[in-house]
């Protein structure tokens, strides 16, 4: 009986966690204005989940998030710059094959079909690369593309997990406002940081004795 209690209280203590953690992504995204927040509030939000999967469960959620939020404010600012802009030539792409009818959409779509998938691949390993490794933005850039070249079996397993949690939410609105964000963030930075220590360990099997 008194088991069951502690499951029952555990479930409803993460539940309550990713709520509130999803609520302050909310809450600072909006606090910057949408363009100066989201970036920042994003990346603090990973850096709180990334906190939980290295079992660091009883930390103060918001002043982690906090903390986070005002030290990477400019850093995950600049890197948000590369973002927008690999979104707006996605939104180009979308833009030219909507202009297009059926019969248009010839191999000579393929190559905008493949970088769509590309940027949504890369843009998955992002986030947990910039609150994983301690380096430049540049530097964050080209080590989230290369992992996510080297792991396809990871990006497949991010894909599984979300697709169903996109019909999930999209069949209940209400829980995409609630826990929308926070277990897109626990989701992506749990198969990453798989992907983190496998790359580590290669590194390490690799280096001479």
């Amino acid at each position: 009986m008194n088991s069951t209690k502690n499951t029952v209280y555990q479930i409803t203590e993460w539940i309550t966690r990713f709520a509130y953690l999803n609520l302050l992504w909310v809450v600072f995204t909006l606090a910057g204005a949408i363009v100066l927040g989201l970036f920042p509030a994003t990346t603090a939000m990973f850096s709180v989940c990334r906190k939980w999967l290295r079992g660091q469960t009883d930390v103060p959620v918001f002043r982690t998030f906090w903390d986070y939020y005002r030290k990477d404010f400019a850093k995950s600012n600049v890197m948000g710059l590369v973002v927008w802009l690999l979104l707006a030539l996605i939104a180009a792409d979308v833009f030219y094959l909507l202009t297009l009818d059926t019969a248009h959409l010839t191999w000579t779509s393929i190559p905008l079909f493949a970088f769509m998938l590309l940027v949504a691949l890369f843009l998955f390993y992002l986030f947990p690369t910039f609150v994983h490794f301690d380096i430049r933005v540049p530097q964050v850039l080209k080590n989230a593309f290369l992992i996510m070249l080297i792991h396809p079996l990871h990006s497949l397993l991010i894909l599984l997990c979300l697709v169903p949690l996109f019909l999930i939410m999209q069949a209940l609105p209400a829980l995409a406002f609630i826990f929308g964000a926070s277990s897109y963030a626990f989701i992506t930075m749990w198969i990453s940081l798989n992907a983190f220590n496998k790359t580590t360990a290669k590194t390490a099997s690799s280096l001479p004795e």
